[in-house]
């Protein structure tokens, strides 16, 4: 069985923009979930969303910052399980930035996961390509506002 979700795109934005997707609370809500979340290390925070009865989770997933390199990478520990005495996931987040010729690639690289596990990897898998396109999709968005103005 596959334990770790690896996944990369490229951004045709400067890292500095793709960051601030995955470090300011008020974006990543714009593509992921409700969280708390504050760029510093050692921070814990959560993300929210609404339960999910068929993987046993009830939407609250903790985490953890342990490690930031500003639009380099981002590291933190993501958890999650049934209520809030119980994991029945303990996984880590890695994000990382590299510049590119007209861009950024972003990469993902979520590990951890346990052959119990199988039916959240699957949903996680198939769910961050879904989410880090609505990313895209923001900022090219966004970009295509400012051509205009």
């Amino acid at each position: 069985m596959q334990t770790t979700i690896k996944h990369s795109w490229f951004f045709n934005h400067a890292p500095e923009k793709v960051w601030d997707y995955l470090t300011k609370a008020e974006l990543m809500q714009e593509w992921l979930m409700k969280t708390n979340f504050q760029p510093v290390l050692g921070f814990e925070f959560q993300f929210r969303a609404n339960p999910i009865p068929s993987l046993d989770l009830d939407g609250i997933f903790h985490c953890k910052v342990l490690e930031i390199v500003p639009c380099k990478k981002l590291t933190y520990s993501w958890k999650g399980g049934p209520d809030s005495n119980t994991t029945s996931f303990d996984t880590l987040v890695v994000w990382t930035l590299e510049p590119k010729d007209n861009g950024t690639e972003l990469k993902l690289v979520h590990s951890g996961f346990k052959e119990a596990n199988i039916s959240i990897f699957n949903g996680m898998n198939n769910g961050w390509n879904q989410n880090v396109q609505k990313i895209i999709a923001i900022l090219n968005t966004h970009n295509n506002a400012n051509t205009n103005a």
